[in-house]
C-alpha cells in the first residue's frame, strides 16, 4: 500500500488520517503545534462550532458519533434578544431536530487519540510544513528545535488550514485559480460564566442571539454551565472595534445595544481588551489537485461561520475523498479530480449560504415581515415534511448537497413569497392545492 503523508493534524487531518489508515495506508499525520493531549482541554471554555448531520454523518463512519454527541449540547433553535430585552425563539427544524454545541479542542483530541489508536498511523507534533515538491511527494518541515528536514511520501493531503503552505505551492503553478475576500467585520470571543452550581444564565438549548441589523453578538452553551460568546462587529470606523478603545465607550456600547447580556459577564473589560479580535475571510480556490497533491477543508475552502458548517463541510470531504477509492482506486490521478470535480460545486454553495446567512442572523431575524415568512415556511415543513424542506433543513439535517440546498432554497423562498403575497395562507391545509404549487416550485 501507498505511504501517504497529511500536512495538518487538526480536525480535518485526524479525521482523514483515520478513513485512511482504515483502508490500510501507512499514513504520516504532521502538525505544527504541540500535542493538545498533554495539555487537555477542560469540557468547559473553549472555542464552540456546531455539529450537524454532515459532520455527524462523518464521525459515524469510524464510530466516534456518540462518544462526541455525549460531550455536546444539542441546540434545537435560535433565541432572539431585541434591544428592548424581548426573546422570540424560532426553532431550527422540526420535533427532535437539533444542532450540537462541542467543544473544537475536545473534538480534535478524541480523534487524535483514535488516530493514535491505529498501528499505521504516525504522528509527529511541532512539524511546521514550510515547503512541497508537487511532483515528487516531497514535504519540507521545520521542527520544534528550528531545524529543517523533510519527508517523501506517495501522495500527500494538506489539510493545514485557511493559509495552507500546500496550497501555497499550488498557487505558483499556471492556471491556479484563487481569491481571498474578507469581510469588514471581525470577531472576539467573549465569555459569560456559569452562575451557582453550574447552571446556565440564559436557556441552555438554544443558540443565543442580538441581531443589531450591521454587528451581532451571539452565545453557544458549554457542558460547564458557562457560554462561549462572539461578537461579530466592524473592524474599522465610528461604532467599530477600532473606536472602542477603553471601558467607558465599551461600557456605553453594551449598555446601549446589549443591555440584557451585559450583567451576565463576569469580565467582559478584560475579554474584550485582551482577547484577539480574528477576521472573516472566505477562500476560494481550483484546481483541489496538483501532482501527488491534494486539499481539504479550509486549505480548500475557508468559509465564514454563520451557518455553521465550516467544520461539517471539512468532514463531508473527508467522506466523499474516502468515497472515491471505491471507484477509483488504484488509479489516483482520477481519484483526485473525481473528488475536486464533486466537492468544487458545494464549497462554492456553502460559501455564499454563509454569507448570505451572515445578514439574515445580523438583521432579519428582528424583522417582522422576514419573522412571518420564516413562520409560513416553519408550518410547511410540519405540514409536509416528505415534501418540503427548508434549505436550512437541507443544509443542516440532511446530506443533499450544498448546491441543491441553495438551488432548492432560492425556489422555496419564491415559493413561501408568493404564498404570503397572493394571501395563500389560509390554503396551506389544502394538500390538493399545496402539490400542485409543490409542483411548480420543489425539484
Amino acid at each position: 500500500m501507498e505511504k501517504i503523508g497529511i500536512v495538518g493534524g487538526g480536525l480535518a487531518g485526524s479525521l482523514i488520517a483515520v478513513y485512511l489508515a482504515k483502508r490500510g495506508f501507512e499514513v504520516t499525520l504532521y502538525e505544527k503545534r504541540p500535542d493538545m493531549r498533554l495539555n487537555r482541554i477542560s469540557a468547559g471554555r473553549s472555542i464552540n462550532l456546531a455539529l450537524s448531520e454532515r459532520g455527524i454523518n462523518a464521525l459515524r463512519k469510524v464510530g466516534l458519533d456518540k462518544q462526541v454527541l455525549e460531550t455536546g449540547i444539542p441546540m434545537s433553535g435560535r433565541m432572539m434578544h431585541r434591544v428592548d430585552g424581548e426573546r422570540s425563539y424560532q426553532p431550527y427544524g422540526k420535533e427532535g431536530q437539533a444542532i450540537y454545541s462541542v467543544s473544537r479542542g475536545l473534538l480534535n483530541v478524541k480523534l487524535l487519540e483514535l488516530a493514535d489508536e491505529m498501528d499505521n498511523i504516525k504522528i509527529v507534533f511541532d512539524s511546521d510544513c514550510v515547503g512541497a515538491n508537487l511532483k515528487t511527494g516531497e514535504v519540507r518541515l521545520k521542527g520544534k528545535d528550528g531545524n529543517t528536514f523533510t519527508d517523501t511520501f506517495d501522495y500527500v493531503i494538506g489539510s493545514d488550514g485557511a493559509f495552507s503552505a500546500i496550497r501555497q505551492e499550488m498557487q505558483g503553478r499556471s492556471m491556479f485559480n484563487y481569491s481571498q475576500t474578507y469581510l469588514e467585520h471581525g470577531y472576539k470571543e467573549l465569555t459569560i460564566p456559569a452562575g451557582p452550581g453550574n447552571t446556565f444564565l440564559l436557556e441552555k438549548n438554544c443558540l443565543h442571539i442580538w441581531p443589531r441589523e450591521s454587528f451581532m453578538l451571539i452565545a453557544l452553551p458549554n457542558l460547564d454551565g458557562s457560554f462561549t460568546c462572539t461578537l461579530f462587529f466592524q473592524m474599522n470606523g465610528p461604532l467599530s472595534f477600532e473606536s472602542i478603545d477603553n471601558t467607558e465607550k465599551l461600557d456605553a456600547f453594551f449598555d446601549q445595544y446589549f443591555a440584557d447580556a451585559k450583567p451576565l459577564f463576569e469580565d467582559l473589560h478584560g475579554d474584550f481588551f485582551n482577547n484577539p479580535t480574528g477576521t472573516l475571510c472566505t477562500i476560494r480556490c481550483y484546481p483541489w489537485s496538483s501532482g501527488k497533491m491534494t486539499l481539504v477543508g479550509d486549505a480548500a475552502h475557508a468559509v465564514v461561520p454563520f451557518y455553521g458548517q465550516g467544520m461539517n463541510c471539512s468532514f463531508e470531504d473527508c467522506v466523499v475523498f474516502d468515497e472515491m477509492f471505491d471507484k477509483f482506486y488504484p488509479d489516483w490521478e482520477q481519484l483526485f479530480e473525481a473528488y475536486e470535480k464533486s466537492r468544487k460545486p458545494n464549497a462554492d454553495a456553502i460559501a455564499d449560504l454563509a454569507l448570505q446567512n451572515f445578514v439574515e442572523m445580523r438583521d432579519l431575524v428582528a424583522d417582522e415581515d422576514f419573522l412571518h415568512f420564516k413562520k409560513v415556511e416553519h408550518e410547511l415543513t410540519e405540514l409536509y415534511p416528505g415534501k418540503f424542506k427548508s434549505q436550512y433543513e437541507l443544509v443542516t439535517f440532511t446530506n443533499e448537497p450544498y448546491s441543491y440546498a441553495r438551488e432548492q432554497g432560492a425556489r422555496n423562498s419564491e415559493l413561501v413569497k408568493k404564498i404570503i403575497r397572493d394571501n395563500l395562507e389560509n390554503k396551506l391545509n389544502d394538500s390538493e392545492f399545496m402539490d400542485t404549487l409543490f409542483s411548480e416550485y420543489i425539484k
